[in-house]
């Protein structure tokens, strides 16, 4: 069975358990529990916690595993990322006491608390900076008004959590994290069909059907505005100088489509929604 490091709890888990329910697995019926077999599929299902799993997937313990590209690289195991799975994104930045710091440089010798020292250590000496990190498991934004550090590198989304403790972002962004697909050293059989379910799900998540009818002689110009994936499907009609067309298109750029093309003279425009795909 290929064996699958989940994320037990916090703000992947659930997004992933759902990726793959609509990839046709089996899902934990309680939260409590630690380990599944979905005996139909061939897997098998280990819950652990997210900073765990790059570990376990890197020793080879387990196949593979979902965690977030920023614990992979903050955890400098073994295990290679296979694909980013396009939910759980964050940035990572540096911030300090308003005025204090500028850039990257400044940070030369001063305290920046984190809970990442793997990924932010890598990043401070692949840009030269030598600075004395401070580990902390969380709200790394009190360590600078507690005394503990000069800086802070963390995640970053509005900014507010840092204004609201007196710190200004500055320098370069450290990294755009999402979460993503890993496998260990060995390539292990069922993971190909792993990979071609997600991605299945990706795309049923970002596209959808579009059906209409269309005059022969504007298909060109309908071609241009919706091309499709690879082309569109085209089959006749009854009345000879129509036919009807189905493309794939981008989800959140439907009804400006729609739009286009019934103002170039499509008819009976049509959206459905794809469950599953294999391209």
């Amino acid at each position: 069975m290929l064996r699958i490091a989940i994320p037990n709890k916090g703000s992947l888990s659930e997004t992933a358990t759902l990726m793959l329910a609509e990839a046709g697995y089996a899902t934990r019926r309680d939260p409590k529990e630690l380990h599944l077999v979905d005996a139909e599929n061939d897997v098998e299902f280990f819950f652990l916690r997210p900073r765990d799993i790059a570990t376990y997937v890197g020793s080879g313990a387990l196949d593979v595993g979902v965690t977030g590209r920023d614990l992979l690289l903050d955890s400098g195991s073994d295990a290679r990322e296979i694909e980013p799975l396009n939910f759980g994104d964050s940035t990572f930045r540096f911030a300090g006491p308003a005025g204090k710091f500028s850039e990257l440089s400044d940070l030369e010798g001063v305290r920046v608390a984190t809970s990442y020292p793997g990924l932010v250590g890598d990043f401070l000496a692949q840009h030269g900076v030598t600075a004395h990190l401070v580990k902390l498991d969380g709200a790394v934004e009190s360590a600078v008004q507690l005394g503990v550090a000069d800086a802070v590198a963390d995640v970053v989304s509005t900014g507010a959590t840092l204004r609201k403790a007196g710190l200004d972002i500055f320098g370069p962004v450290i990294l755009e994290s999402t979460a993503v697909l890993i496998r260990s050293e060995i390539e292990q059989p069922g993971l190909a069909t792993l990979r071609r379910r997600l991605e299945g799900v990706q795309v049923a998540r970002q596209y959808v059907l579009m059906d209409y009818d269309l005059p022969l002689s504007l298909l060109d110009e309908a071609t241009a505005i919706a091309g499709g994936r690879q082309s569109p499907t085209v089959s006749p009609l009854r009345e000879p100088e129509w036919v009807a067309v189905r493309v794939m298109v981008p989800k959140r750029r439907t009804n400006q489509i729609m739009d286009a093309l019934y103002e170039l003279g499509a008819r009976a425009i049509l959206v459905s929604a794809i469950h599953a795909a294999r391209l």
